[in-house]
């Protein structure tokens, strides 16, 4: 039986907003998404291109148009699943054959993630008997920013920064601003706008800005408010600013903040003066030099 995972819904929320050019979610082979509550939750609401699996003698029936072996992401997700130990714990009883057998269906030459709790996602749910593989929902789906700290902190790009929709679901009360385009919210409100106006550029330094930056998200965090950081494309500038604001929130290394920033966005790629700039602030964060910049994975 292939590993289990348990997976926070902020987890599946940042796999469903992963985007390129277009959303993630138009690529056949990125993500399965398996869901196995009862019929009239899955019609009454359900995840984006979510698959509903019904069970047949104790086996769930995963539908012939889904093919487990070519998928990135295989996501199981119920509405009360709290703990992998039940599931592992009758899987180790001599009384498992029926839970075997509903895993083993689900289990072949992939990784399975099982939710912990079903969310509805802003922008990613679907109500009523819409069907989840429309292709023409999916290419008007518009990602939304990536969760950093959950509820708390988002990294996104500035057309998402721009729109009143996102920023009413996601109930946003301060920008970060990495970029040198002026956005439409909090105009001239120097308590909810931190604007740090720097090129995507070798030359740009965003050093001199770094410590203002984490005493504006710190008073934030602080209110209780909801933070947007973006920049134009949410690849380079955002996500350097980020990864230092959590080496000095969590005083941890530039390795470590990196790679989570990395798990929750993969397409992140600071610009490789923004990176020698991130490690100078690794050594005033952390009183030395600790991240080797060849280990860190682009």
């Amino acid at each position: 039986m292939a590993e289990l995972v348990l997976c926070e819904p902020t987890e599946l929320y940042n796999i469903l907003n992963q985007a390129t050019k277009l959303s993630r979610l138009t690529e056949p082979n990125y993500l399965c998404l398996l869901d196995v509550r009862s019929k009239w939750e899955y019609d009454e609401s359900h995840v984006i291109t979510a698959h509903r699996v019904k069970q047949k003698e104790g086996k769930y029936m995963v539908p012939e148009s889904v093919d487990l072996e070519c998928v990135r992401y295989c996501v199981v997700y119920d509405s009360n699943t709290s703990s992998l130990g039940v599931i592992l714990e009758d899987n180790d009883s001599e009384d498992s054959d029926r839970s075997d057998q509903a895993w083993d269906s689900l289990t072949k030459r992939v990784c399975e993630v099982w939710v912990r709790s079903h969310k509805l996602f802003p922008g990613g749910s679907t109500t009523g008997c819409l069907s989840p593989s429309l292709p023409q929902e999916l290419d008007t789906f518009q990602p939304y920013p990536i969760e950093i700290v959950p509820g708390r902190i988002y990294l996104g790009n500035f057309s998402q920064a721009c729109n009143p929709q996102i920023q009413k679901d996601l109930k946003i009360k301060a920008h970060v601003n990495v970029s040198m385009d002026v956005g439409p919210f909090f105009v001239d409100n120097s308590d909810k706008l931190l604007h740090i106006q720097v090129e995507d550029s070798l030359e740009a330094n965003l050093s001199p800005f770094l410590r203002h930056l984490c005493h504006f998200i710190d008073i934030h965090l602080e209110l209780g408010s909801v933070i947007l950081v973006f920049s134009k494309l949410g690849i380079s500038r955002s996500c350097a600013v980020i990864i230092a604001y959590l080496m000095h929130w969590q005083g941890q290394s530039l390795k470590s903040s990196w790679n989570y920033i990395k798990k929750c966005k993969g397409n992140m790629c600071p610009n490789r003066a923004f990176v020698n700039q991130l490690l100078l602030w690794e050594k005033i964060v952390l009183g030395d030099l600790i991240t080797n910049i060849l280990d860190l994975h682009y």
